[in-house]
Protein backbone atom coordinates (compact mmCIF):
# COMPACT_ATOMS: atom_id res chain seq x y z
CA UNK A 1 0.00 0.00 0.00
CA UNK A 2 1.33 3.46 -0.91
CA UNK A 3 2.20 5.73 2.01
CA UNK A 4 0.30 9.05 1.82
CA UNK A 5 2.55 12.11 1.73
CA UNK A 6 3.17 13.87 5.04
CA UNK A 7 1.88 17.45 4.95
CA UNK A 8 2.94 19.83 7.72
CA UNK A 9 0.49 22.59 8.68
CA UNK A 10 1.55 25.60 10.75
CA UNK A 11 -0.53 26.37 13.84
CA UNK A 12 -1.51 29.10 16.27
CA UNK A 13 0.09 29.48 19.69
CA UNK A 14 -2.49 31.00 22.05
CA UNK A 15 -1.92 32.19 25.62
CA UNK A 16 -5.31 31.07 26.93
CA UNK A 17 -7.59 28.39 25.50
CA UNK A 18 -10.40 26.57 27.33
CA UNK A 19 -11.53 22.96 26.90
CA UNK A 20 -13.05 20.56 29.40
CA UNK A 21 -11.89 21.64 32.87
CA UNK A 22 -8.73 23.26 31.48
CA UNK A 23 -7.75 26.82 30.62
CA UNK A 24 -4.12 27.07 29.59
CA UNK A 25 -1.75 27.95 26.74
CA UNK A 26 -2.27 25.80 23.65
CA UNK A 27 -1.04 25.17 20.13
CA UNK A 28 -4.16 24.90 18.01
CA UNK A 29 -5.52 24.86 14.49
CA UNK A 30 -9.07 24.91 13.10
CA UNK A 31 -10.01 21.35 12.21
CA UNK A 32 -10.77 22.31 8.62
CA UNK A 33 -7.05 22.39 7.78
CA UNK A 34 -6.10 18.82 8.74
CA UNK A 35 -9.50 17.69 7.50
CA UNK A 36 -8.79 19.13 4.06
CA UNK A 37 -5.34 17.54 3.96
CA UNK A 38 -6.90 14.18 4.83
CA UNK A 39 -9.73 14.59 2.32
CA UNK A 40 -7.14 15.31 -0.36
CA UNK A 41 -5.23 12.11 0.43
CA UNK A 42 -2.45 13.38 2.69
CA UNK A 43 -1.35 12.79 6.27
CA UNK A 44 -1.51 15.97 8.36
CA UNK A 45 1.20 16.92 10.87
CA UNK A 46 0.72 20.05 12.99
CA UNK A 47 3.68 22.41 13.35
CA UNK A 48 3.51 24.71 16.40
CA UNK A 49 5.77 27.78 16.45
CA UNK A 50 9.38 26.87 17.26
CA UNK A 51 12.80 28.45 17.04
CA UNK A 52 13.30 29.67 13.44
CA UNK A 53 16.66 27.90 13.21
CA UNK A 54 14.82 24.57 13.55
CA UNK A 55 12.57 25.21 10.53
CA UNK A 56 14.85 23.61 7.95
CA UNK A 57 15.07 20.40 9.99
CA UNK A 58 11.26 20.30 10.26
CA UNK A 59 10.66 20.91 6.56
CA UNK A 60 13.27 18.31 5.59
CA UNK A 61 11.06 15.67 7.22
CA UNK A 62 7.94 16.72 5.31
CA UNK A 63 6.67 15.97 1.82
CA UNK A 64 4.61 19.17 1.66
CA UNK A 65 3.95 22.29 3.70
CA UNK A 66 0.85 24.42 4.37
CA UNK A 67 1.16 27.86 5.97
CA UNK A 68 -2.25 28.41 7.53
CA UNK A 69 -4.37 31.51 7.90
CA UNK A 70 -4.32 33.62 11.03
CA UNK A 71 -3.37 37.04 12.40
CA UNK A 72 -2.04 39.98 10.40
CA UNK A 73 1.65 39.95 9.45
CA UNK A 74 3.55 42.59 11.44
CA UNK A 75 4.06 45.52 9.02
CA UNK A 76 7.72 45.95 10.02
CA UNK A 77 8.30 42.69 8.13
CA UNK A 78 7.63 44.54 4.86
CA UNK A 79 8.97 47.95 5.83
CA UNK A 80 5.66 49.67 6.59
CA UNK A 81 4.22 51.68 9.44
CA UNK A 82 1.33 49.99 11.23
CA UNK A 83 -2.14 51.04 10.10
CA UNK A 84 -4.51 51.48 13.10
CA UNK A 85 -6.75 48.76 11.61
CA UNK A 86 -3.94 46.18 11.53
CA UNK A 87 -4.21 43.57 14.26
CA UNK A 88 -1.70 42.99 17.07
CA UNK A 89 1.58 41.31 16.10
CA UNK A 90 2.21 37.57 16.35
CA UNK A 91 5.99 37.83 16.28
CA UNK A 92 6.88 34.25 17.18
CA UNK A 93 4.55 32.95 14.51
CA UNK A 94 5.82 35.43 11.91
CA UNK A 95 9.43 34.38 12.54
CA UNK A 96 8.66 30.65 12.51
CA UNK A 97 6.49 30.65 9.41
CA UNK A 98 8.85 32.89 7.43
CA UNK A 99 11.63 30.44 8.30
CA UNK A 100 9.43 27.52 7.18
CA UNK A 101 8.73 29.25 3.87
CA UNK A 102 12.42 30.02 3.33
CA UNK A 103 13.32 26.38 4.06
CA UNK A 104 10.66 25.04 1.70
CA UNK A 105 11.84 27.32 -1.12
CA UNK A 106 15.46 26.26 -0.61
CA UNK A 107 14.70 22.54 -0.32
CA UNK A 108 12.14 22.44 -3.15
CA UNK A 109 9.32 21.23 -0.87
CA UNK A 110 5.81 21.75 -2.30
CA UNK A 111 4.20 24.71 -0.52
CA UNK A 112 0.67 26.07 -0.15
CA UNK A 113 0.00 29.38 1.61
CA UNK A 114 -3.57 30.02 2.75
CA UNK A 115 -4.74 33.61 3.44
CA UNK A 116 -2.08 34.85 5.90
CA UNK A 117 0.14 32.11 4.43
CA UNK A 118 -0.13 33.67 0.96
CA UNK A 119 0.65 37.09 2.40
CA UNK A 120 3.71 35.71 4.22
CA UNK A 121 4.91 34.04 1.01
CA UNK A 122 4.75 37.43 -0.68
CA UNK A 123 6.55 39.13 2.22
CA UNK A 124 9.21 36.40 2.35
CA UNK A 125 10.09 37.28 -1.24
CA UNK A 126 10.24 41.03 -0.62
CA UNK A 127 6.65 41.98 -1.42
CA UNK A 128 4.30 44.28 0.48
CA UNK A 129 0.70 44.19 1.71
CA UNK A 130 -2.37 46.39 1.66
CA UNK A 131 -3.16 46.72 5.36
CA UNK A 132 -6.91 47.16 5.02
CA UNK A 133 -9.62 46.60 2.44
CA UNK A 134 -13.37 46.11 2.75
CA UNK A 135 -15.75 43.60 1.24
CA UNK A 136 -13.81 40.34 1.70
CA UNK A 137 -15.51 39.02 4.84
CA UNK A 138 -19.01 38.23 5.92
CA UNK A 139 -20.16 39.52 9.30
CA UNK A 140 -17.68 39.44 12.19
CA UNK A 141 -16.61 35.83 12.59
CA UNK A 142 -18.57 34.76 9.50
CA UNK A 143 -16.93 33.77 6.22
CA UNK A 144 -18.08 35.56 3.10
CA UNK A 145 -18.07 34.26 -0.47
CA UNK A 146 -16.98 35.82 -3.74
CA UNK A 147 -15.87 34.81 -7.21
CA UNK A 148 -12.24 34.18 -8.13
CA UNK A 149 -11.08 34.09 -11.74
CA UNK A 150 -7.93 32.08 -12.62
CA UNK A 151 -5.21 33.40 -14.90
CA UNK A 152 -4.96 31.07 -17.92
CA UNK A 153 -1.76 29.04 -18.03
CA UNK A 154 -1.07 29.39 -14.30
CA UNK A 155 -0.48 26.60 -11.79
CA UNK A 156 -3.73 27.56 -10.10
CA UNK A 157 -5.65 27.36 -13.39
CA UNK A 158 -4.25 23.85 -13.89
CA UNK A 159 -6.09 22.67 -10.76
CA UNK A 160 -9.16 24.97 -10.90
CA UNK A 161 -9.63 26.08 -14.53
CA UNK A 162 -12.98 27.84 -14.14
CA UNK A 163 -14.16 30.92 -12.26
CA UNK A 164 -15.44 29.75 -8.89
CA UNK A 165 -16.93 31.00 -5.62
CA UNK A 166 -14.59 30.75 -2.65
CA UNK A 167 -14.99 31.19 1.13
CA UNK A 168 -13.12 34.30 2.28
CA UNK A 169 -12.36 36.20 5.48
CA UNK A 170 -9.57 38.75 5.20
CA UNK A 171 -9.02 42.50 5.38
CA UNK A 172 -5.50 42.57 3.94
CA UNK A 173 -4.07 41.52 0.59
CA UNK A 174 -1.02 41.59 -1.65
CA UNK A 175 0.16 45.04 -2.80
CA UNK A 176 3.57 44.88 -4.50
CA UNK A 177 4.46 41.37 -5.63
CA UNK A 178 7.53 39.68 -4.21
CA UNK A 179 10.50 38.57 -6.33
CA UNK A 180 9.59 36.10 -9.05
CA UNK A 181 5.90 35.96 -8.14
CA UNK A 182 3.03 36.32 -10.57
CA UNK A 183 -0.72 36.75 -10.06
CA UNK A 184 -2.62 33.54 -10.82
CA UNK A 185 -6.16 34.54 -9.77
CA UNK A 186 -8.09 37.73 -9.07
CA UNK A 187 -11.42 38.80 -7.61
CA UNK A 188 -13.86 40.94 -9.58
CA UNK A 189 -12.62 44.06 -7.75
CA UNK A 190 -9.04 43.37 -8.85
CA UNK A 191 -7.82 42.01 -5.50
CA UNK A 192 -4.97 39.53 -5.95
CA UNK A 193 -6.41 36.17 -4.91
CA UNK A 194 -3.60 33.76 -5.82
CA UNK A 195 0.13 34.06 -6.44
CA UNK A 196 2.81 31.67 -7.61
CA UNK A 197 6.41 31.69 -8.81
CA UNK A 198 7.67 30.40 -12.14
CA UNK A 199 9.69 27.20 -12.16
CA UNK A 200 9.22 23.51 -11.48
CA UNK A 201 8.66 23.68 -7.73
CA UNK A 202 4.97 23.47 -6.77
CA UNK A 203 4.31 26.69 -4.83
CA UNK A 204 0.95 28.44 -4.60
CA UNK A 205 -0.62 31.06 -2.35
CA UNK A 206 -4.40 31.56 -2.18
CA UNK A 207 -6.06 34.45 -0.38
CA UNK A 208 -9.25 32.55 0.50
CA UNK A 209 -9.90 29.62 2.86
CA UNK A 210 -10.33 26.33 0.98
CA UNK A 211 -10.54 24.49 4.32
CA UNK A 212 -13.94 26.18 4.85
CA UNK A 213 -15.42 24.80 1.63
CA UNK A 214 -15.97 21.47 -0.07
CA UNK A 215 -13.64 21.92 -3.06
CA UNK A 216 -10.50 19.88 -2.42
CA UNK A 217 -8.76 20.64 -5.72
CA UNK A 218 -6.21 23.17 -4.43
CA UNK A 219 -5.16 20.87 -1.60
CA UNK A 220 -5.16 17.86 -3.92
CA UNK A 221 -2.76 19.77 -6.13
CA UNK A 222 -0.39 20.15 -3.17
CA UNK A 223 -0.81 16.53 -2.03
CA UNK A 224 -0.14 15.18 -5.52
CA UNK A 225 2.95 17.37 -5.84
CA UNK A 226 4.07 16.21 -2.39
CA UNK A 227 3.67 12.57 -3.37
CA UNK A 228 5.76 13.15 -6.49
CA UNK A 229 8.36 15.05 -4.44
CA UNK A 230 8.55 12.21 -1.90
CA UNK A 231 9.04 9.73 -4.75
CA UNK A 232 11.92 11.73 -6.22
CA UNK A 233 13.63 12.02 -2.84
CA UNK A 234 13.40 8.31 -2.05
CA UNK A 235 13.63 6.89 -5.57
Amino acid sequence: MDVPPLIGVSTYLEDEVSWGVWTMPAALLPAGYPGLVQAAGGLAALLPPDAPERAAAAVARLDGLVIAGGPDVEPVRYGAERDPRTGPPARARDAWELALIDAALVLGTPLLGICRGMQLLNVALGGTLVQHLDGHTGATGVFGSHLVKPVPGSRYAAVVPEESAVPAYHHQCVAELGRGLAVSAQADDGTVEAIEPAGEQWVLGVQWHPEMGEDTRVMRGLVEAAAAWAGRRTG
